[in-house]
């Protein structure tokens, strides 16, 4: 009898977690997956993201549940050929770059808009598959801020600016502006239903659900937080009537969604501190034609819907660097931070190794070229480098870093001829050397943690030269999420060269975990 009730009880305990884990949980994703843009064909899910200077560039993700994601493709190869975007004469891209995209699917065909200040342009990207490409490319300025693509009937808009909000035609294949079409106002001050503001409504996108049309945008009122604004409207022309839709925790801008079964959800994002910011989903219902967000107008910590299998591998992965034939050269998890020199890197001059090499002086960390990333993620994460580093030369410094305005690095520096374990700090807004030590081998493992639990934003940086026993080095780095950056923290392989060229740093594998 006593086995039966253990039994009993067991089983009710395990079904009871098993319940639990089923559900999804907010933050649907915590990692740096901004200004999100989100379709569905059929039973699939379609998202498009900002990473603003990385190469390739606009994540194009896939879901078929709306939680788990996972990266398909990148409509851009390269950012273009001006110093900001390659990192050259001084000059760079960061917290521009492009951003913001629309994604659409229009009569068979996945349009995907974005535009950069960078090159004062806008960019239209079409292709019938999504996922494979390829994709062709129209650009034409100027760059239409935060806009969002829109096909009503047999026309074609965009609606963009912040505040006041205006609305173009474009031909009709979305190739660039109808010729005659002059801008016009569609909301003279999008940002009025949330009172006095801060940072006038952005971040546009519009839908038509039911006959009508509803416009998202953001909103940040004075002495509040991040707020999404609704407007909506019987035509397209007006008039329009505004509301403010949701305002708990900062989570905001984005957009409608619904399932196949007929469920609706918002999709919006959240400013994390130094993880960046991290996509939520809200349930939506309906009242009086207006979408009601949230439940009683709070973010809900779990969700009617699968629960998260986990970021590893679909958006962060480890790599071993060793490529079957046919393989790309890297998985899509790997972005470089603006346009990379592709003759200075190496997946088959020493195979299972990703070689990175000099052939430039660069006197800081933030203006060379060829650094290799991937995201952080929360709660807790870490990444993990095996480093060979016999073929560096004098001046060069090779490693792991974590990748802000405020970033952190351990690596190896030969100086007098000597190598030394390094630990450089950018915490003061500018780089430190905070710690050193002799290194009399030619092989190091590196590794950075990074703890985001409830915004404590803090990495420690440790070296081993065994792989077994690590040993801290430096200080902790307090992460701070920056706007000349506008990305969160993100895991970097670098080799540089201060001082004579033609050395290279050899990386075994990176190795990436959410525990600490």
């Amino acid at each position: 009898m006593l086995k039966k009730i253990i039994t009993s009880l067991f089983l009710f305990v395990s079904f009871g977690n098993g319940v639990q884990a089923q559900k999804a949980q907010n933050p649907v994703i915590f990692a740096d997956v901004p200004d999100m843009s989100m379709i569905r064909v059929g039973e699939t899910y379609y998202m498009s993201s900002t990473t603003m200077h990385m190469v390739p560039n606009v994540p194009m993700m896939k879901s078929k549940d709306l939680v788990n994601w996972q990266l398909v493709s990148y409509p851009i190869d390269t950012l273009g050929s001006i110093d900001e975007l390659n990192l050259r004469n001084g000059k760079s891209t960061y917290g521009r770059g492009s951003w913001a995209s629309s994604l659409r699917f229009h009569k068979g065909t996945y349009y995907l808009t974005t535009f950069a200040q960078t090159t004062n342009k806008t960019y239209v990207f079409t292709t019938k598959n999504i996922e494979k490409g390829p994709w062709k490319v129209h650009t034409f300025a100027p760059s239409y801020h935060d806009h969002t693509l829109f096909f009503d009937d047999d026309k074609v808009y965009l609606i963009y600016g912040g505040g006041k909000l205006n609305i173009i035609e474009l031909k009709s294949d979305a190739s660039g502006v109808k010729e005659g079409a002059v801008p016009h106002v569609l909301i003279e001050n999008a940002s009025a239903p949330a009172g006095p503001i801060g940072l006038p409504s952005e971040g546009s996108q519009l839908f038509k659900v039911n006959g009508k049309y509803y416009l998202f945008n953001i909103a940040w009122p004075k002495g509040g937080m991040r707020t999404v604004v609704v407007h909506r409207a019987d035509k397209l022309t007006g008039p329009w009537e505004g509301k403010v839709a949701f305002q708990d925790k900062g989570v905001a801008q984005g957009g409608l969604i619904d399932t196949p079964d007929g469920k609706w959800f918002s999709y919006l994002f959240r400013d994390y501190g130094a993880v960046g910011r991290i996509p939520y989903l809200v349930p939506v219902t309906w009242e009086n034609g207006w979408p009601v967000l949230g439940e009683n107008g709070k973010v809900p910590a779990s969700l009617d819907l699968p629960a998260s299998t986990g970021l590893i591998p679909h958006l962060v992965n480890s790599d071993e660097f060793t490529r079957k034939k046919g393989e790309a050269s890297f998985p899509l998890v790997w972005q470089w931070n603006h346009n990379p020199d592709h003759k200075l890197w190496s997946l088959t001059e020493r195979k299972g190794f990703l070689r990175l090499k000099t052939a430039r002086i660069d006197t800081s960390y933030l203006l060379a070229r060829n650094t290799l990333t991937q995201r952080t993620f929360g709660p807790t994460c870490s990444g993990s480098v095996l480093l060979d580093v016999s073929k560096l030369k004098e001046g060069d410094f090779a490693g792991l870093s974590l990748l802000q305005k405020l970033f952190g690095q351990v690596g190896v520096q030969v100086k007098n001829g000597k190598k030394v374990i390094t630990m450089v700090s950018a915490n003061t807004g500018k780089p430190v050397l905070i710690e050193e030590v002799p290194l009399e081998q030619n092989q190091v493992y590196l590794k950075a943690s990074c703890d985001f639990t409830e915004l404590k934003d803090t990495a420690v940086f440790f070296y081993s030269l065994d792989g077994k026993n690590w040993t801290k080095i430096g200080e902790p780095l307090k992460m701070k999420y920056t706007l000349p950056h506008f990305m969160g923290y993100r895991f970097g392989l670098f080799n540089y060269a201060t001082k004579e060229i033609g050395g290279y740093a050899d990386f075994d594998y990176f190795r990436i975990s959410k525990d600490l």
